[in-house]
């Protein structure tokens, strides 16, 4: 369906206590000029006092004081509806945090005071049975037995009532707790047990969000907990306050389904976008009520555009060379899912190895842990979508039958073939089971597990891993693609505008691994791989002095790659970026059991390279001789994702280049005032000055056609044409209504192949009917045969935006 509330286009917002509510308003009408339709604001509930993120939330009823609470949003509200502007909200409906101190989340407060008993105790997601009816708490530095002897708890007051004391941390006491009891015995007394922060991955008995034991999972499936969770949210949509929803990690809800169904009901089909990793050719479950997802799908198609294919071997080659063998991707993400099965997801894993012997009994539970531990392995996807109770699609059965094959590998033939039928089964809710209940939670909290196994040992583990080319390596990516031909392209354009016409597209997000200029930057490699592997054998002979002996090679290279996808980069933003990237990639140093010898390695080796002047002058010859390429890459990839099917963001900064890396450095603050700056000049009809002004140029032009001619973008009778090239280095299509085209998009890839050619020679781009103008310049065109290089040749942009001039028919 088509949604009357929908964006024709977003600016997303990165909320925090550096930039709240009423920064936001102050920048409205410069967003506006831009000429986006809709704000986009990450999460504005009450969260963590000091948030950098607001994804720990704490308060569903209230907007976060320190963005400005209540009357901050309803000031921004104003602003935005002044300036003709809509607003869209994050929402996040999986989890709330376990703050400090605890009584922030008046929730769970009552829950670890009153358990089971609490009138919250329906809100989280806890197994009762695991801990003798209590909530592991793992906030302890050592085991329990220690930190008494140490004298670390101590029984105090906190905000008139008695709490158990462990430094910051504070926890209630049950009604009746005798206080002059010895510690050990008061504690034992509580609905909570208090225990080693090490013991988390192992023993904890509440879900949480992927390894992240701070942040406690909600039962957003009791319509209880729904209404009281949304009640502001669906109050703002109802007023005409909020316009638009995006849904953070749907995956983890214990029904998606019919969550997205009770959200339609009560927000009366308002536009909603649910953030879903899609891999390979998934498609999103067309029972959802959602408008579309929030846009991987499309950064990974819309970069493939501009990464040369040839480029896959060579560049394969030269990771073999520094190896010293060649990387599997597969291998490497077997590996690491089973090391996060195992280790990272080991309490998830034994509460669905309960729900096995319950509706199970007969499998042994040696075999069937591995069958289980195969089938979380070998899932290709973050879930399925089974829901108890509903009929299934058949389709269901055969990524969980390979999943075990892929998971088990080698020792699939020994598995126990009752275990395999047996644990199958279960997960598709069929077959038969002595307890029903425990094979309809089992159907939910297998979906449950798969999420965060698919991310933290694809997303977190194996992309810091596998080095071939790593600005592939990017959330809902594929690094086995290297480039895609533009046919792929216009099929997956036109798939979704028949599917999901005003689904959301996007190039950057707060959780995308780099931002897309670093990633436009890194695609050069694949059209220049010989080049790039001369250069790389240089720097590492310059950086030889930098270079302690516990450095891995494989390191070493993703660095090179980072350090010329985001130059100039100051030394803190890099140190801090490399130490994220060795304790995610788990090899020789982890956060939980970090390896100071080898940090120390890795932090000399980035101070050598951004301090010392031979490597800082190659890191800028890199730079400076693949500008062009950068430049068409980077104008390239964001015309397209600006004008095809969908609706498109602009996160925050992206209107210039920005090379920003992985959280939370892509969440730093932006000149806004700068921006402004440029856009004022721009439209004063002042040339660009430099690639930035370049990027805002295509920007504001794109967002402006946009909004000018919405119903040729997000309207009911909107259209996507492939408009015929006779260069592969061009790719052009065109957007209107019905039969009639209103613009047409032309952008240059593979620059450096194609400089290489001599450029577009005879080439020429099929214009239709009408006369059409450049936005981007003061060229026009008349129908027919036109050589690209009048469109996007050498001498100008090397991207076109033509819209129809409007007394043409």
């Amino acid at each position: 369906m088509r949604y009357t509330s929908a964006p024709v286009s977003t600016h997303r917002l990165q909320l925090e206590p550096d930039f709240t509510l009423d920064d936001a308003a102050a920048q409205v009408d410069h967003l506006a000029a831009l000429g986006i339709t809709h704000l986009y604001l990450s999460p504005i509930l009450q969260a963590t006092i000091g948030s950098k993120h607001g994804y720990d939330v704490t308060d569903h009823t209230s907007v976060a004081e320190g963005l400005g609470g209540d009357a901050g949003f309803a000031r921004l509200v104003e602003a935005a509806h002044a300036a003709g502007l809509g607003v869209v909200v994050d929402v996040v409906p999986n989890h709330m945090t376990t703050p400090t101190p605890l009584s922030l989340n008046r929730p769970l407060w009552s829950v670890l005071r009153e358990g089971r008993q609490s009138a919250y105790a329906t809100w989280f997601d806890v197994d009762w049975d695991a801990q003798d009816g209590r909530i592991l708490m793992p906030v302890l530095g050592a085991p329990l037995v220690e930190v008494l002897a140490a004298g670390e708890i101590s029984v105090g007051e906190h905000e008139g009532e008695p709490v158990v004391r462990y430094y910051d941390h504070v926890f209630p006491l049950a009604a009746g707790t005798d206080v002059s009891m010895p510690l050990g015995d008061l504690l034992e007394a509580q609905h909570y047990r208090l225990a080693s922060w090490t013991v988390g991955d192992s023993e904890l008995n509440y879900r949480r969000f992927f390894d992240v034991t701070s942040l406690i999972a909600v039962r957003v499936e009791e319509p209880e907990v729904f209404d009281a969770t949304h009640a502001l949210l669906v109050d703002g949509i109802r007023s005409g306050a909020i316009d638009g929803l995006r849904i953070d990690h749907p995956d983890g809800l214990a029904d998606p389904e019919g969550y997205l169904e009770r959200l339609a009901e009560a927000t009366g089909d308002a536009w909603v976008v649910v953030e879903k990793i899609l891999e390979g050719d998934e498609q999103l479950p067309h029972a959802w009520r959602t408008a579309g997802t929030t846009g991987y799908d499309a950064l990974l198609r819309v970069g493939g555009l501009f990464v040369d294919p040839a480029g896959a071997e060579p560049l394969d080659d030269l990771s073999t060379e520094l190896l010293g063998e060649r990387q599997d991707l597969g291998a490497i993400v077997t590996e690491s899912k089973r090391w996060v099965v195992q280790v990272m997801l080991a309490t998830e894993v034994s509460r669905l190895m309960r729900l096995v012997a319950r509706a199970r009994p007969d499998l042994e539970e040696a075999a069937a842990r591995e069958v289980l531990e195969a089938m979380l392995v070998g899932m290709d996807r973050y879930r399925v979508y089974v829901r108890p109770g509903h009929p299934r699609d058949g389709l269901h059965a055969e990524p969980l039958e390979l999943a075990v094959v892929e998971g088990a590998g080698s020792r699939y033939g020994s598995l126990d073939r009752a275990c395999v039928e047996g644990l199958v089964d279960l997960a598709l809710g069929e077959g038969d089971v002595r307890d029903e209940a425990a094979r309809d939670e089992f159907v939910v909290r297998f979906q449950q597990t798969c999420g965060p196994a698919m991310a933290k040992a694809i997303e977190d583990t194996a992309y810091y891993r596998y080095v071939r080319l790593v600005g592939l390596n990017e959330v809902g990516g594929d690094p086995t693609r290297v480039g895609a031909p533009t046919t792929d392209f216009h099929w997956f354009a036109q798939n979704l505008l028949g599917e999901w016409p005003q689904s959301m597209t996007t190039l950057s997000t707060h959780d995308t691994k780099r931002a897309e200029d670093v990633r436009a930057r890194l695609f050069v490699l694949a059209e220049r791989p010989d080049a790039w592997a001369t250069w790389v054998r240089a720097a590492r002979d310059l950086a030889a002095p930098v270079r302690a002996e516990e450095l891995d090679v494989l390191t070493e290279y993703f660095l090179w790659q980072t350090v010329v996808g985001a130059w100039p980069i100051s030394e803190e933003r890099l140190q801090a970026y490399a130490l994220k990237a060795v304790r995610e990639s788990k090899l020789y140093t982890r956060w939980t059991d970090p390896d100071e010898a080898y940090e120390s390695a890795v932090e000399r080796f980035v101070t050598g390279v951004v301090t010392t002047p031979e490597i800082v002058a190659h890191v800028e010859s890199w730079v400076e001789a693949t500008r062009p390429e950068t430049r068409a890459n980077v104008l390239g990839q964001k015309l397209v994702q600006l004008t095809m099917p969908g609706v498109p963001d602009v996160y925050q900064g992206t209107d210039l280049v920005d090379l920003s890396l992985v959280d939370p450095d892509n969440r730093r603050a932006v000149d806004y005032a700068e921006r402004r700056d440029r856009l004022a000049r721009l439209d004063s009809g002042l040339a660009p000055a430099d690639l930035h002004d370049e990027k805002l140029l295509v920007t504001s032009s794109a967002l402006r056609v946009r909004r000018e001619r919405p119903d040729s973008f997000t309207g009911q009778g909107s259209t996507y044409v492939p408009v015929a090239t006779t260069s592969e280095h061009a790719v052009a299509f065109g957007r209107g209504t019905g039969e009639r085209l209103e613009a047409i998009t032309v952008v240059t890839r593979l620059a450096g192949r194609l400089a290489d050619a001599g450029g577009f020679g005879d080439a020429t781009i099929d214009l239709p009917a009408g006369r059409w103008r450049d936005v981007l310049s003061t060229m026009s065109f008349d129908a027919g045969p036109t050589p690209l290089a009048d469109v996007i040749g050498t001498t100008g942009l090397p991207v076109a935006l033509l819209v129809r001039v409007r007394d043409e028919s």
